[in-house]
């Protein structure tokens, strides 16, 4: 039986006010076979009875069974019966039975709806009308269920049993519960900056191949670790039925740098790390700030939300973030108990806070973080809160919202969602000191870069924006998501509330793209700079001190007409390249290898989005042909749907059929060492062609239009065992202006990281 379904009344949503009668046996009730826990992703057929009411049910009449926005389960469909997702009704008299479906055909969260409508005919109490989904009787494999895991996946039913166009929700609408599948991949999960004795965890899970952590995993792992470790356990039993196992109060006695070996047997099923130990003020907590549960736009409960944060994904920070106009006052202060219960410090920091979700004509999304429990909220709207008591505490644009938390001990990031942040119609450098450049909606360095002109001085974070249940660990799907979700590593004194805000007042943070890499970038100076505490263009009497070298997110003045960059990378998978910018111009491209390296290894790379509004899913269709060649095999990047079109055609060419938003996607074909005559890339976005001869170091780039669309071919070496980088150049200081010196870096797995801007100024 399901084990969690989420409490309506903590839910924002609006039913019509008026409708025929208060008694529920007016209405009707509805049943459905089979019940029970279901894989995901699986293949099944249900049978949904609705028996009619007391009021009976009008010529052109309906029921509506409504599904939840994030849903990524096959869309009904009625006009191909040996098709996926077929789905066929009845009535018990004959009567006929009209079906449409639209992903959009309801009301938020409930925008999924199948309708049935009778048609010609009415009912009376008693009779029925049956929708079998996934009716395989003319050939169908069946219903493909969605790809996450949720305890209480509601097939929502209601009725419009006079034929007014109200639809009212029955009093009880039946669920099932959506489990795991088999693991297919181990994940260990560690930090990456701790100072000696301090304590950390290692998370352990096996995950299915929608990357849910599933139950069905079991058996003795072997932990070997490449510096001693108190604490550390040679071997564990990782027991059926549980979906994580931590073992915490870990240490590193020794600075050095920890990766452990998980062994299955003798074969490595997963590795932990990097975990850099290193005398110093600051270590690095990984949080996702920024994501919902079922009681605004996403699945599950806010508690379960929670628990998966800290116990499932082995975050260290974490907040809750529903689009304020779906937080009733009960949920609203639902999450403020959730936040007080799960902090604790030095293990886990929860922050209270929600969404303001104005249009991006008003201002756009941003995300509200305070400090302490009890806080008010200030919504964009009520547009789904049907009590209107608070109506005057809402604030109905960004610069109102600014206004209302003034004196408010909080912070507020930038994102971009469904909406996304004007920030030049409203910034407050005071309270706003993030932008978020990436989630599960896609990549967004544009958020930041529009600042630059602007005079805007914001550090970088990387959150999920999750909706599927799974914050710090989120995976795409099958649906319109098109990215794993980001993370972001907290330089911090200590894991607490004020050292986390400490944190972010001063930028000392980076964001990936949801891996968890090692990332520090410094600047040093010839002579004595200025390093002011606060940005004095917001805060003029702000505290300074001199210097010789600062941190990332720092604000530095200097007579230097240059500075020395250091670069510190450390990461799980072998460094592609590691851009380091000046503003919005790559200054300089740096990477672990050089010509001589290169072998006969060819990347090739699409990436970009249509526009930055709500429908900026590129799709991409293209080919590519190695003319004159033969593949050995390729490997897919950044590949997260495996229902999407990406494959080996013939010994010559690559197909694909994918999605990007801003984030990028593609593969490297390894060749069977000739040369070849041309490499030929074909796509519905334009055409690439180039001697593979010529195909080198740099970047062959096509634009392709869109907001950064392109596709871009280049050669790597075979084999390149570079996980960590030092280097440190020298870096003009323009006059005019400020110098946001950040770094980019990519993994050869399709991971970026983003550092926050040391914001330079003479």
């Amino acid at each position: 039986m399901p084990e969690t379904i989420v409490d309506p009344h903590l839910t924002g949503a609006v039913w019509p006010e008026s409708h025929p009668g208060e008694d529920p046996v007016l209405y009707g009730h509805v049943d459905l076979q089979p019940k029970g826990a279901f894989e995901a992703r699986s293949v099944q057929t249900f049978r949904l009875v609705y028996t009619v009411g007391r009021y009976g049910l009008d010529d052109t009449g309906s029921i509506r069974v409504v599904f939840r926005f994030v849903g990524d389960g096959g869309a009904p469909q009625f006009d191909d019966p040996a098709g996926y997702d077929y789905v066929t009704a009845e009535t018990s008299t004959g009567a006929n039975i009209k079906l449409g479906y639209g992903n959009t055909g309801h009301q938020r969260p409930f925008f999924k709806a199948l309708t049935a409508r009778l048609s010609g005919g009415y009912l009376r109490e008693g009779d029925t009308i049956t929708i079998v989904f996934g009716d395989t009787s003319q050939g169908s494999p069946g219903m493909r269920l969605q790809t996450f895991c949720e305890s209480g996946f509601e097939f929502k039913v209601l009725a419009d049993v006079c034929a007014v166009g109200h639809y009212v929700p029955l009093p009880e609408s039946p669920s099932i519960a959506i489990v795991p599948g088999e693991p297919v991949q181990w994940r260990a999960v560690i930090p990456t900056l701790r100072r000696p004795d301090e304590r950390f965890h290692l998370g352990l899970k096996a995950e299915d191949k929608w990357g849910n952590p599933s139950h069905k995993a079991q058996g003795r792992l072997h932990l070997i670790p490449s510096l001693p470790v108190d604490g550390l356990p040679d071997e564990v039993d990782f027991p059926l039925g549980e979906k994580a196992l931590m073992l915490d109060n870990l240490s590193v006695a020794e600075e050095g740098d920890l990766r452990i070996d998980v062994m299955a047997g003798n074969t490595r099923v997963a590795e932990a790390g990097p975990l850099l130990i290193r005398s110093g003020p600051y270590s690095g907590y990984w949080g996702d700030l920024h994501g919902q549960s079922g009681e605004s736009i996403g699945i599950n409960t806010a508690r379960e939300y929670f628990d998966f944060a800290r116990n499932k994904a082995f975050l260290d920070v974490s907040s809750h973030q529903a689009n304020d106009f779906q937080v009733n006052n009960a949920f609203w202060d639902l999450i403020n108990e959730l936040t007080a219960h799960h902090q604790e410090d030095g293990r886990f920091v929860t922050f209270p806070g929600y969404e303001w979700s104005g249009n991006t004509a008003v201002g756009g999304d941003r995300n509200v973080f305070f400090r302490t429990e009890g806080r008010p909220i200030n919504r964009s709207s009520h547009a789904l809160l049907p009590d209107r008591s608070d109506l005057d505490t809402d604030a109905n644009d960004a610069r109102i919202l600014f206004d209302k938390l003034e004196g408010e001990d909080c912070v507020v990031y930038a994102h971009v969602g469904g909406r996304y942040a004007d920030i030049a119609f409203a910034h407050d450098p005071r309270k706003e000191t993030a932008m978020e450049i990436h989630s599960a909606w896609g990549t967004f360095e544009w958020l930041l870069t529009d600042g630059f002109p602007l005079g805007h001085r914001s550090g970088v974070v990387c959150n999920s924006d999750g909706h599927k249940g799974r914050p710090g660990a989120s995976y795409p799907g099958a649906a319109s998501f098109g990215a794993y979700g980001g993370l972001t590593c907290f330089l911090a004194e200590e894991l607490t509330r004020d050292g986390i805000f400490d944190c972010l007042r001063r930028r000392h943070h980076y964001g990936t793209t949801g891996c968890r890499m090692h990332l520090d970038v410094r600047a040093q100076f010839a002579g004595d700079a200025t390093l002011f505490d606060q940005d004095p263009n917001a805060f003029p009497e702000t505290a300074s001190k001199s210097v010789n070298e600062v941190m990332m997110g720092d604000i530095v003045q200097t007579k230097d007409s240059s500075v020395e960059l250091r670069i510190d990378v450390a990461a799980h998978a072998p460094i592609e390249r590691i851009e380091v910018r000046n503003g919005s111009e790559t200054i300089e491209i740096l990477r672990p290898y050089g010509e001589d390296d290169l072998g006969n290894r060819i990347r090739v790379i699409w990436s970009g989005a249509e526009y930055r509004g709500r429908g900026r899913q590129t799709l991409w269709k293209g080919s590519a042909t190695f003319e004159g060649a033969s593949i050995d095999r390729i490997a897919k990047i950044n590949a997260w749907n495996p229902e999407r079109l990406l494959q080996q055609k013939g010994s010559d060419s690559v197909v694909w059929e994918t999605l990007t938003t801003g984030n990028f996607g593609g593969f490297d074909a390894y060749l069977n060492g000739d040369t070849g005559d041309r490499l030929r890339v074909a796509s519905n976005h334009g055409d690439l062609e180039r001697p593979l001869a010529d195909i080198g170091l740099e970047d062959e780039i096509l634009e392709a239009g869109g907001l950064e669309r392109r596709i871009r071919v280049f050669r790597l070496p075979d084999v390149n065992p570079h996980r960590e980088m030092t280097r440190t150049l020298t870096v003009p200081v323009k006059p005019d202006g400020d110098n946001p010196l950040w770094v980019c870096v990519t993994t050869e797995d399709g991971f970026q990281a983003w550092s926050s801007p040391i914001y330079i100024f003479k």
